[in-house]
């Protein structure tokens, strides 16, 4: 632990008087700069695409680990949801202050902050010899983690043009596959290689290592003069619009789909299916290596609807209620005799509901100002967070009492609630009131 602290205060000590000289605290806002050199523009997107890999290689390191990790402690099913849920928590409880972070300081520093926290939690898993232990480092791990995607959407917002930005979305919220198809055979070999606390070990690393590259690669934040509350949008004032109830309610459903497939399927694989951890290894990343590609379409397909002419309105609903309901293909999965057809419809899952995602984030930025992105993607994160933090005390119970069919339909079905929320709630949708 006092390593980590001392790497950790040598690069804020390193960085934070040269990124505050480029983000004043007397500036509540960053200054939109779609006309930012085209080659910056993708080597930031580069790097927010690279740290989200690392962040949820990071995050799948326990579930590929699950059935080392619970025979060593004696972990039920309940307790490895109990284990899952506490990052839950801690993502939950993290996503407003992070937002803030975002919004107050910019995408610079608050992207720095939250990785050298989460990296420094990565690490500290080497640490745990409990349940109860891995609950807390785990907790304290999603407090950081969640600042990813609401840094990466400030940065997309102030960098990229609006006809770009779902695209740009779709790119970095890909690195969450590219994490998890690396995952299972990188984690398998350093635990067979090293032990499975050498697995905790690398990511937190490279997150370390990220982080000169980001504050070099990004720049300093422009100053603009101090926002009032009215300017910048206090809470209340956001949380009174319909359009956060509508992303709120989406990323209630939809959230909770994704993690379902990264904590749960590597135990599936090896309690339902029977595969050896080798196998898992082998075979566990081909799904999310769909997802992936799932991600980067949803997010081509939205530009290209809007440069070929479509209404954003129309654009979202095309994309988002399309693969909503090509997700229901998990319902065939406990039916499917062999392994390679399961995977085959987990694959198609996963890729539907990153396609989704990508636009589900896009959203975002459709409904709420530049001033606004950090905070609404924080809240929505709460409301993920809530459901992600619930959905894992289910799963446990209903495995343990039940069996994971139950939980293949709930997640058939959750993309589609999430979608009619979206649109029904959000007023501006409704009625075509859509920033410029």
């Amino acid at each position: 632990m006092f390593l980590w602290c001392c790497v950790a205060k040598h690069f804020i000590g390193g960085y934070l008087l040269e990124v505050v000289e480029g983000c004043d605290p007397s500036s509540s806002e960053e200054v939109s700069e779609p006309d930012a050199p085209h080659w910056r523009r993708w080597v930031v997107l580069s790097l927010i695409f690279a740290i989200t890999v690392i962040n949820f290689i990071d995050r799948q390191t326990l579930s590929v680990l699950a059935p080392v990790l619970r025979k060593a402690f004696s972990l039920s099913n309940e307790q490895y949801g109990r284990i899952v849920s506490a990052f839950q928590f801690g993502m939950m409880s993290g996503e407003l202050p992070m937002g803030y972070l975002m919004d107050r300081w910019g995408a610079r520093l608050g992207l720095t902050v939250a990785v050298l926290w989460w990296s420094s939690a990565t690490g500290a898993q080497i640490f745990a010899r409990s349940g109860v232990q891995f609950g807390f480092v785990r907790y304290w791990m999603g407090t950081g983690e969640c600042g990813n995607f609401s840094g990466g959407m400030k940065a997309v917002t102030r960098l990229f043009k609006k006809k770009d930005r779902t695209l740009a979305i779709g790119i970095f919220n890909s690195g969450s596959m590219i994490g998890a198809t690396i995952a299972p055979p990188l984690i398998v070999f350093l635990m067979q290689r090293y032990g499975f606390r050498t697995a905790f070990l690398v990511p937190a690393l490279a997150g370390l290592l990220w982080v000169p590259l980001w504050c070099l690669a990004y720049g300093r934040e422009p100053k603009v003069p101090r926002q009032t509350d009215e300017g910048g949008g206090s809470l209340k004032t956001i949380l009174s619009s319909s359009s956060s109830w509508a992303v709120m309610s989406c990323r209630f459903f939809i959230g909770p789909v994704v993690q379902f497939y990264w904590y749960w399927i590597p135990s599936y694989l090896y309690g339902v299916r029977h595969l050896s951890i080798v196998q898992i290894g082998v075979l566990g990343w081909i799904p999310f290596f769909l997802g992936d590609a799932g991600g980067v379409a949803g997010g081509w397909v939205a530009g290209l609807l809007q440069r070929r002419g479509v209404s954003i309105l129309n654009a979202r609903r095309l994309t988002m209620y399309g693969s909503s309901l090509l997700c229901v293909t998990s319902l065939a999965v406990p039916y499917m005799n062999h392994v390679s057809a399961a995977l085959m419809m987990i694959g198609v899952a996963v890729m539907a509901d990153n396609f989704l995602s990508a636009n589900m984030f896009g959203a975002i930025t459709d409904l709420f100002p530049e001033r606004q992105v950090g905070r609404a993607s924080g809240l929505t994160g709460i409301a993920g967070g809530l459901s992600g933090l619930l959905f894992p005390l289910l799963t446990g119970w209903t495995v343990d009492h039940v069996s994971y069919t139950p939980i293949f339909f709930m997640v058939a079905f959750m993309p589609l609630a999430g979608t009619i929320a979206l649109f029904a709630l959000g007023r501006r949708y409704r009625q075509g009131e859509l920033p410029a």
